[in-house]
């Protein structure tokens, strides 16, 4: 078992400097302890999946210095709304032709 934040987003007209923090978020996180993978995609909304081993870990990358002023950001700027969900995975199953 491990578990899932679900980052949901809708984004403003303010794309300055969002891409460069969101790759800078990205290679952050996969150096955080209990980080396992991350996915995401945009359309009409954003959707960014990261796993980690724990909620330990997860705290801990909530609380990151770095990853605080990415926060903020996004909401002063890049976001019109977002939803953060969190979930415990318990089993997983794919296809992959």
């Amino acid at each position: 078992m491990y578990y899932a934040v679900i980052f949901t987003s809708e984004r403003t007209e303010i794309d300055e400097g969002y891409l460069a923090m969101a790759k800078r978020m990205e290679t952050l996180a996969k150096e955080q302890e209990g980080f396992l993978s991350v996915e995401s995609a945009r359309s009409e909304i954003g959707i960014t999946v990261s796993y980690w081993k724990d909620l330990e870990s997860i705290k801990k990358w909530k609380q990151n210095m770095d990853h605080l002023v990415a926060q903020e950001k996004g909401r002063s700027n890049w976001y019109e709304s977002y939803t953060t969900r969190i979930c415990l995975v318990e089993r997983e199953y794919s296809f992959k032709k």
